[in-house]
């Protein structure tokens, strides 16, 4: 998206969306382990820009930038960079955990966690019109005041994940209620992939997170395009 779309522009954009990529960290989980399917990765490592340009070709929405062990000043160069090509296929941009970098990078958003700082405390350093997401993991941060005031919220893990060690899987009964119950559009996250999509579909996600379907598939546009048909056969609430 353009560095100077309005906070309706973007909102709009996320409404639409259905298919979320979380970018492996370098050096992180997704270049060490096996796939979602539980194999060792067919491809050496692949460059960052190769691999959110194959995803969005299949149609990947937004893209998140997760980075947690490089320096602030660092980050931004790695954002602006991604920032620039995101506008020019056309997705969001969204930087994980750190709202100063987003905003110094002209990022479309930001996303924080349960551990992080308050939403309300984020918006007041990127400002009215930036996006900002929210991790959650139980039905009372679901419904909790922080849900509110974020733009979208991120339900799960719905399966274990090395990307969250520790963090104990929520299952499919979690998607259920957010389903009736989220005050904001919700994707559902942790450990999907083509072969187990249709249980959160069936429990009422029409948003799904990813990050090894598509960064350790063979094919990350074929990986992208096979996730974003199973969505498109559910349509979004009118």
């Amino acid at each position: 998206m353009a560095l100077n779309d309005s906070g309706d522009e973007l909102r709009a954009h996320l409404a639409a969306a259905r298919l979320y990529l979380v970018c492996p960290q370098s050096g992180g989980p997704s270049a060490r382990r096996g796939s979602s399917a539980g194999e060792a990765p067919s491809h050496p490592a692949r460059d960052l820009p190769e691999l959110v340009r194959a995803a969005v070709a299949g149609g990947v929405d937004i893209v998140q930038l997760r980075e947690k062990h490089l320096p602030d000043d660092e980050l931004v160069a790695v954002a602006k960079a991604m920032r620039a090509l995101c506008e020019r296929i056309g997705a969001l941009l969204i930087v994980n955990d750190r709202p100063l970098v987003a905003r110094e990078a002209g990022a479309d958003g930001v996303h924080v966690g349960q551990e992080d700082m308050a939403v309300a405390a984020a918006r007041e350093l990127v400002g009215p019109d930036m996006l900002i997401g929210l991790s959650t993991h139980a039905r009372h941060e679901i419904e909790a005041r922080d849900a509110v005031r974020a733009d979208y919220i991120a339900v799960g893990p719905v399966h274990a994940t090395p990307t969250k060690p520790g963090r104990p899987a929520v299952g499919v009964e979690l998607v259920r209620y957010a389903a009736t119950h989220a005050p904001r559009p919700f994707f559902a996250i942790g450990g999907l992939h083509a072969g187990n999509l249709a249980e959160v579909l069936g429990a009422g996600a029409r948003r799904v997170v990813v990050l090894r379907a598509i960064a350790d598939a063979e094919d990350p546009q074929a990986a992208a395009r096979e996730l974003r048909e199973q969505l498109e056969a559910h349509p979004l609430d009118a």
